[in-house]
């Protein structure tokens, strides 16, 4: 058994109606349950946060329960959806074994990153996803050197670059060629996005070494940092962006049956014949 879930906030965007359905079901059934339900204003106190969307609401409740040490549990209702895994069909049931005790709690990693202006300036923040740095201009690339553990690794050309989460491993990382890691490891993902040279492959290392990333000089090139798809400003030669393991973990709540790989098969559509969905069955 595990602790009570007494207190639940639910998270999802109403005006959304494919989230505005299942909220209300799920608020309707929670509460005959003799729970107490929130909005995702009063979250400080909860006992479980349950986020109704895509992965950009999952994303958007991380940032939120991160610092409360608050589980977290998803309900799929966007398109792809690695970070949501329960189905709308299998939501109250899922909800009912998780409050009987029955599920298991996954802590996921985070990234803290800070970008270090040369003028003194620092600004940071927590990825649940990834720490991109990535070129502002069109049809011009960045040069930037990277470091890991205090050791050069690369100078790298292109179009910026990618530190992921093994929850990041299978988002904006994955599209660009990055492996897709089990998300219990403590490894990151270190990818280039369109690297100039094709030598420049990704890198999976252990959590526990700061990345440092320095952006070289180049004619009327620029580029900025993002945190989870969020631009936290414009990097400029001088500057210094450090990746680090968080301190902070985020728990998620899984059901009964989760299967990473399954969901891994479900989304990306291995042991399919994709010519049976573009053309039907073969002649």
């Amino acid at each position: 058994m595990g602790d009570p879930f007494n207190k639940i906030a639910i998270l999802g965007r109403r005006e959304d109606p494919r989230v505005a359905g299942p909220v209300d079901l799920l608020v309707t059934h929670l509460t005959k349950a003799g729970v107490e339900v929130v909005d995702d204003t009063e979250i400080e106190g909860v006992d479980l946060v349950i986020a109704i969307g895509g992965d950009g609401t999952m994303l958007y409740a991380g940032s939120r329960v991160r610092d409360y040490d608050i589980p977290l549990l998803g309900i799929n209702r966007g398109r792809l959806g690695f970070l949501a895994d329960v189905t709308p069909a299998e939501m109250l049931s899922s909800v009912d074994h998780i409050l009987a005790g029955e599920y298991t709690v996954e802590a996921r990693l985070l990234l803290d990153g800070r970008l270090d202006r040369a003028a003194g300036e620092n600004i940071s923040g927590t990825a649940f996803n990834d720490i991109v740095l990535q070129r502002h201009d069109t049809g011009r690339m960045v040069d930037f050197e990277a470091s890991v553990a205090g050791q050069f690794v690369n100078t790298h050309s292109g179009d910026g670059i990618i530190v992921a989460t093994p929850t990041g491993s299978t988002a904006y990382a994955l599209s660009c060629g990055g492996p897709i890691v089990e998300p219990k490891l403590d490894a990151v993902v270190i990818v280039p996005i369109c690297p100039h040279t094709l030598t420049d492959r990704p890198l999976v290392i252990d959590a526990n070494q700061a990345i440092t990333i320095r952006l070289l000089e180049r004619d009327e090139s620029g580029a900025s940092v993002s945190i989870d798809g969020h631009s936290i400003g414009a990097i400029a030669p001088g500057d210094t962006l450090t990746v680090t393991a968080s301190e902070k973990r985020i728990r998620l709540i899984h059901p009964p049956g989760y299967d990473f790989y399954g969901i891994l098969r479900s989304k990306l559509l291995w042991g399919r014949d994709s010519r049976m969905r573009t053309f039907g069955p073969a002649d």
